[in-house]
């Protein structure tokens, strides 16, 4: 096992997984969002979210160490650093700002960056696993974008003249 490799694509995780937790505020404002019934209970979302990011820190790792070139493993870090930035702007745009709206939008760009991990990843490392580990980041990313779009819809107008004024 490569030691640094499976270092960084660890710590790639964990802070990621972290700093959306703790950026993630369920305060008063959330509580009185308008939620479809289909939304999953609170408590999952820690869980979901551990799996996926352990997965997808495996792929990284993947990425890293089976990378053919410098110039293939620079693609990786691109790749991860694009969706750490991506990952890690959702929270707070939705919890922060108290803006769904903005956070729909930049779901756009997360769920892009996934699935450059799915589909560019396999080709720079040479390993269709490192793909397929993302699979679960995808689905997830794509539920998120359609529970984040319904409470937008029942809840908008956000801003100065909306919700995020109370």
């Amino acid at each position: 096992m490569d030691w640094t490799n499976a270092l960084i694509a660890a710590a790639w995780a964990i802070i990621l997984g972290g700093a959306g937790g703790a950026l993630t505020d369920i305060g008063q404002w959330y509580r009185e969002l308008k939620k479809p019934r289909w939304q999953p209970p609170d408590w999952l979302f820690g869980p979901a979210w551990t799996t996926i990011l352990g997965l997808a820190g495996w792929s990284f790792y993947i990425g890293l160490t089976k990378a053919p070139s410098p110039e293939a493993r620079a693609a990786v870090f691109v790749l991860f650093g694009a969706n750490f930035v991506l990952h890690f702007a959702w929270s707070p745009l939705f919890f922060k700002l108290k803006r769904p709206d903005w956070a729909l939008a930049e779901n756009v760009l997360l769920w892009c960056s996934v699935t450059a991990l799915m589909v560019v990843l396999p080709r720079l490392a040479g390993d269709s696993l490192a793909g397929w580990l993302n699979a679960p980041y995808f689905i997830w990313v794509s539920f998120a974008f359609v529970l984040n779009a319904t409470i937008v819809k029942l809840n908008a107008p956000f801003g100065k003249e909306g919700l995020s004024a109370r």
